[in-house]
């Protein structure tokens, strides 16, 4: 164990909260505890990680907000953020939610993604319910902070943001794109693409497959990840790295400045983050793929999964929602507040 480690105590039982949310000394960051004091914790840390691999390949799914619903968002953040700095800590915090993304990308890559082809609508509510029923989580962040109209205007705009990337995807993207005859352009965009790709795994309710359905690159690179396409077009792993490296920049970089927005002007962020989480919810049901469903049904209806997908939306709704309420228990307070009470 590091002598740093050693000297750090052992949060009390109900204090967690409290240390993640600990206001940092004037002009400083606030480290918060990144060790998994049981098995139970570093199973959390797996599943958060298995929704944020899930979320790039279902619309609508956050990772964040299941972040937020394990108290752990502001440690998501800061080891994120601190990688380079606190390397082994981060790390330590990070392996769970590494192994658990991995194996949410290959499950809803092989699986996720077929269910999705055969009843589309049906995973869909699934999935939205468990995102609405975890939305009063995301709201606790700002239930006892006062609702001024700067404030419920930047709900406003949270709401709106991932309702228009999702009208944009679904009617005004430029359909899909090619992989193939890339120039230096293409190359650069892909850097940026990784970096918002990025941007939507940490901020509750941007979705990562929205995104690049606007750009049209959706479908592109989940059907060229197949080794006869990578036979034919090697080039694509050049598409890969640019992808992969703006990822990672854009993980470290816009954590980092997350964590520091959030010591500054937390509440402000969070009617921000309530919005989006609320607006991706919205989008679950409007999005390019959903889209394609409700014109299929204008001729031929698919009541087995209309009628399912309701009845796995409610369910999604209630078994979230209990897992709110019994976090909230467990934790002692209703809401995450701040200590300066900003």
């Amino acid at each position: 164990m590091d002598e740093e480690e050693k000297r750090e105590p052992l949060p009390k039982e109900g204090e967690d909260l409290k240390n993640e949310a600990a206001p940092a000394p004037e002009g400083a960051e606030a480290e918060p505890d990144l060790r998994y004091q049981n098995a139970k914790e570093v199973a959390k840390g797996g599943i958060l990680g298995f929704f944020i691999g899930l979320a790039v390949i279902v619309p609508g799914v956050s990772g964040s907000t299941v972040a937020i619903i394990f108290k752990l968002y502001h440690k998501l953040l800061y080891a994120l953020g601190n990688i380079v700095k606190r390397f082994k800590k981060c790390v330590r915090f990070l392996l769970p939610i590494a192994i658990g993304l991995a194996v949410g990308f290959v499950l809803g890559f092989l699986a996720i993604q077929k269910l999705i082809d055969l009843a589309p609508f049906t995973v869909i509510g699934l999935f939205a319910g468990l995102m609405l029923g975890a939305f009063p989580a995301v709201y606790d962040e700002v239930r006892t902070e006062k609702k001024t109209p700067l404030r419920l205007a930047l709900f406003a705009l949270g709401l709106a943001v991932p309702i228009v990337i999702a009208v944009v995807s679904t009617f005004a993207s430029e359909g899909a794109q090619s992989l193939e005859g890339l120039n230096a352009g293409h190359y650069i965009l892909f850097l940026v693409l990784g970096y918002l790709v990025a941007v939507t795994q940490v901020v509750p309710g941007l979705s990562a497959t929205a995104l690049l359905m606007a750009f049209g690159y959706f479908t592109p690179i989940m059907q060229s990840v197949h080794l006869s396409y990578w036979q034919q077009n090697p080039a694509v792993f050049a598409v890969y790295a640019c992808l992969a490296v703006g990822f990672l920049l854009g993980l470290v970089s816009f954590s980092k400045l997350l964590t520091k927005l959030f010591a500054k002007c937390r509440a402000a962020a969070f009617f921000v983050i309530v919005g989006l989480s609320l607006g991706s919810v919205v989008t679950m049901f409007f999005n390019p793929d959903v889209y394609a469903v409700y014109k299929a049904w204008t001729t031929s209806l698919n009541v087995p999964d209309l009628v399912l997908g309701c009845v796995l939306f409610a369910a999604g709704v209630a078994v979230a929602y209990l897992f709110v309420r019994y976090e909230r228990k467990k934790s002692g307070a209703p809401a995450l507040k701040h200590p300066n009470g900003k």
